[in-house]
């Protein structure tokens, strides 16, 4: 298969998500033992988690600007943000309300399997879907969002209001941007067809 820059980009965050998960995982039973309350498995986690996401940034626009748009970058790019974001967000919400409500965590999968859904009847449709403004800016914010209560549970801070403001207000944009991406598929996903 030969992939152009940007799907090798996406290809390479695939990789990365399983290292993630495992600092994660390891960072549960090696983490902070020097009393410090730093945990460098989280930060490690953390770092493996900031490239993956540049090149989310970077695919995106090298693909835009290149004119590198493929039908394989359509459906693997969309597919590795969810991949990549949900294993954060599970792993967050296993370890308990110190990090993350699970609540919040749900609203979340709930709304991407519904879009997966709707991506799926529109297709079959013949429609292609393009990730919208709005659901660009929920992607970039929950990313924001792992990114700093992985660095303040890394650092050992335990400001647990702040993952919870910061949770929650990830979980809004998403319904909202999950229900505006249902309307703008209604007549294709039309319960009358």
């Amino acid at each position: 298969m030969n992939l152009n820059l940007p799907n090798k980009l996406t290809v390479i965050r695939m990789v990365l998500i399983p290292f993630f998960i495992a600092g994660m995982i390891l960072s549960e039973y090696f983490g902070s033992k020097s009393g410090n309350g730093i945990n460098v498995f989280v930060l490690l986690s953390l770092l493996v988690f900031i490239i993956a996401s540049v090149t989310d940034w970077f695919d995106g626009m090298i693909a835009r600007k290149k004119n590198l748009i493929t039908t394989f970058g359509k459906f693997l790019d969309p597919l590795a943000d969810k991949m990549l974001v949900m294993s954060a967000l599970v792993l967050f919400a296993a370890r308990g309300p110190k990090w993350v409500d699970a609540v919040a965590v749900l609203l979340i999968l709930a709304r991407e399997f519904m879009v997966s859904a709707v991506r799926l009847v529109v297709a079959n449709e013949g429609v292609v879907v393009p990730a919208g403004i709005l659901g660009k800016i929920k992607t970039a914010f929950t990313m924001l969002v792992i990114v700093v209560i992985m660095l303040l549970e890394g650092l050992g801070i335990d400001i647990f209001i702040l993952n919870e403001i910061l949770i929650w207000i990830a979980a809004v944009l998403t319904v909202v941007s999950g229900i505006q991406y249902v309307a703008a598929y209604w007549d294709v996903i039309d319960s009358n067809k």
